[in-house]
């Protein structure tokens, strides 16, 4: 049987009107679902100089969207039309067994459940395809009843229907040990790893722990050797745990499969090396940075994911608060200066960075940038990697930038004294600079430079802004649950009981929130959704210090990081920990990762 409240309206559904199916699908896309005459003029006109259908020159020039067109089609073939596919939980597994994906992508076909008589509901984007359908109801040896679905919406479940499927492969103890130098790799076209017909199990079971890695959201694969097994682990939302295990025994095949994958030498087991990876898996462009190191156990591989089809972050979405948001704002609108991020490795920095540029990315304006590596490819942005074979470094990047006529120049990172001295004579003439530096909090990015060699003067006179941040993960808020903190732990959060108790903290608002009752905070359970760890996700806690005439004053003076700090708290700048407890009320985070990730900061 369908799933429950997946009902299928004949005809399309009862917000369609009664009545004669127009024979042209112009007429109905005009007449039924509103659609302008010129419109259908205009797709014509492109239809006669180039061919193809009408219904897809509509899509492709953006006339109309899939919804419209599938809705066209049903009302033409007189099919069922279906805005809403059910979850590909509730799609049985033994008809997308019977079916190759292969076929179901190629023909825009998809079983999705049984109706009342027992046949198979078969969502089409073709309703005319009539060879496909029997083709389908040969394939899964039952009668089959077609309704028709958007094209974008079949191929979409299709790849998270047989996600569910594909993905577990394991090495078996008495399989054939395959040798991974006789394939062949690298071609220029993607082939998704759903679509990979590989008998070999050493490449079944290392394309099923990338899909695996991708589908639980990792940020990276570890691939450790031990004494009697290889061992991997997987980093979700910032914590390592362990995913898979294989016999020793395949140590070598998989390694020298993930070598071949990234271009990389098997031969040469005594030296790192790094490599990249790009492969579809369920439809997305996922991008994986290979680094591989000698161990006395035998060589190790970590893998980063970069997933190429996510939508980049905007600054909004990225956990700012209000007047954070409106601070970060004006500094990055600003003709010239230099905006520091800080904060350890990890904590998300180069996704700020990105999220700063994707906001003042406009066509008046050229963006550069020098980064070690390039991890994400910004429309309308000139980037450039680092490559230390070829003294190509950030300073010499940076000094040659100069000569591009830039408005806004990202650095990676600024790790060395010439680096500092290139990015801050940008910013005083007249340039934006936005980079990194490893300090724990806002403050210390100051004394650092100041550590490096730079003058004071340079420093107070250059610098805008210093923003420390970590990561902290979010609540699962399938199973989260709403308890009643003790009065020690709001005091080490800087929180007044009382005002707490009270409801009574009006703090500025963040985007995505789902605060708990008043007077309660979040506490981790663990489900099925969050893989028993309760949280699912991560956002990001701040520290914005300002360059004010008080800070350039220390500064010139070469004050510590803490006086620094304790004035710029003293004229408003909101700490990392308690802007971790502001979030905390509002149920983005939970207090234990708050008092966790920000131990060091001497909050």
């Amino acid at each position: 049987m369908v799933a429950p409240g997946f009902a299928i309206p004949r005809g399309g559904g009862p917000q369609v009107p009664a009545g004669p199916v127009a024979p042209r699908l112009g007429e109905i896309l005009v007449g039924r679902c509103g659609v302008a005459v010129e419109s259908i003029e205009r797709a014509l006109g492109k239809q006669r100089e180039e061919g193809g259908l009408i219904g897809e020159i509509l899509v492709r020039l953006r006339l109309i969207d899939e919804d419209q067109l599938a809705l066209a089609l049903s009302l033409q073939s007189e099919m069922p039309y279906l805005r809403d596919l059910p979850t590909p939980d509730d799609i049985p597994a033994e008809l997308i067994d019977k079916l190759p994906i292969n076929f179901a992508r190629q023909r825009l076909v998809l079983p999705i459940g049984r109706d009342s008589a027992k046949r198979v509901l078969v969502a089409v984007a073709d309703p005319t395809a009539v060879d496909v359908i029997d083709a389908v109801g040969v394939l899964l040896g039952e009668p089959v009843e077609p309704v028709v679905a958007s094209a974008a919406k079949i191929v979409d479940h299709i790849n998270k229907t047989y996600t569910r499927l594909r993905g577990g492969a394991e090495l078996e103890e008495g399989a054939k040990k395959d040798d991974p130098e006789a394939e062949e790799f690298g071609s220029e076209e993607l082939v998704d790893m759903l679509d990979a017909n590989d008998e070999a199990p050493i490449i079944r079971w290392v394309n099923s722990l990338m899909f695996q890695a991708a589908k639980d959201r990792a940020s990276d694969i570890h691939i450790e050797p031990g004494e009697r097994d290889i061992v991997v682990r997987y980093r979700v939302d910032g914590v390592l745990r362990e995913a898979k295990r294989a016999p020793r025994k395949f140590q070598a095949s998989i390694i020298a499969r993930v070598k071949i994958m990234a271009g990389l030498n098997i031969a040469e087991k005594r030296l790192p090396q790094d490599g990249r990876i790009r492969r579809k898996m369920a439809g997305k462009d996922i991008d994986m940075r290979v680094a591989t190191a000698p161990t006395a156990a035998g060589e190790r591989v970590t893998i980063r994911l970069l997933d190429r089809s996510s939508v980049l972050l905007g600054l909004p979405d990225i956990g700012f608060a209000t007047d954070h948001l409106d601070l970060i704002r004006g500094i990055i609108k600003r003709p010239h200066g230099i905006l520091l991020v800080t904060g350890p490795t990890g904590s998300g920095k180069t996704t700020t960075l990105y999220a700063c540029l994707s906001e003042i990315n406009a066509p008046d304006i050229n963006i550069l940038t020098v980064e070690d590596p390039v991890e994400y490819q910004l429309e309308g942005i000139s980037q450039t990697q680092v490559n230390s074979k070829i003294d190509l470094t950030f300073a010499s990047g940076l000094r040659s930038f100069l000569r591009h006529d830039p408005d806004v120049i990202m650095v990676g990172e600024i790790r060395d004294r010439e680096t500092a001295e290139v990015a801050i004579t940008a910013s005083l003439t007249g340039h934006l600079v936005l980079s990194t530096v490893h300090t724990n909090d806002a403050a210390g990015g100051i004394t650092r430079l100041i550590d490096m060699g730079i003058e004071p003067f340079l420093v107070a006179s250059s610098m805008v802004g210093l923003l420390a941040q970590r990561l902290v993960r979010r609540p699962c808020y399938e199973c989260a649950r709403p308890v009643r903190p003790s009065e020690e732990m709001l005091r080490e959060l800087g929180l007044d009981a009382q005002t707490f108790f009270a409801g009574a903290y009006d703090f500025p608002t963040v985007k995505g929130l789902r605060p708990p009752p008043v007077g309660t905070v979040y506490e981790p359970v663990g489900c099925r959704i969050c893989n028993q760890l309760g949280y699912r996700g991560r956002t990001g806690i701040y520290e914005l210090l300002m360059v004010n005439d008080q800070v350039r004053r220390l500064c010139l003076d070469k004050a510590d990081a803490g006086t620094i700090r304790n004035a710029a708290i003293e004229t408003g700048m909101v700490s990392l920990r308690f802007d971790g407890a502001r979030k905390v009320i509002q149920g983005m985070t939970t207090p234990e990762e708050v008092m966790l990730t920000t131990a060091e900061t001497g909050d």
